[in-house]
């Protein structure tokens, strides 16, 4: 069965006290649906349009459990957290098996 993934890419950070805020939500409730951080600010090295933003990377065991670990009610209350005016692009993907 193929991984499922989460992408996420942040152009932009107004309040990084406020993602901290997030991120001390989210972690435990991506760690119960069963993910595992791959990527988390780590260096880059932009190609073609040249984007260096904020990205993270997150496998689960296949894409149901992406899917429900994103739809999970401690993650919903993580998304809470998010500051208002906060941009991201947040995508769930299937790996290739």
């Amino acid at each position: 069965m193929a991984k499922g993934y989460w992408v996420s890419v942040y152009p932009v950070i107004s309040d990084p006290e406020m993602l901290t805020a997030y991120g001390q939500l989210a972690r435990p409730a991506v760690q119960a649906g069963g993910g595992r951080v791959l990527s988390r600010d780590g260096r880059v090295v932009a190609h073609e349009a040249g984007i260096t933003h904020r990205v993270v990377l997150i496998e689960f065991d296949n894409f149901e459990q992406a899917v429900a670990a994103y739809e999970s009610e401690a993650y919903q209350k993580a998304l809470v957290a998010l500051p208002d005016g906060f941009e991201r692009d947040f995508r769930i993907i299937e790996g290739i098996d």
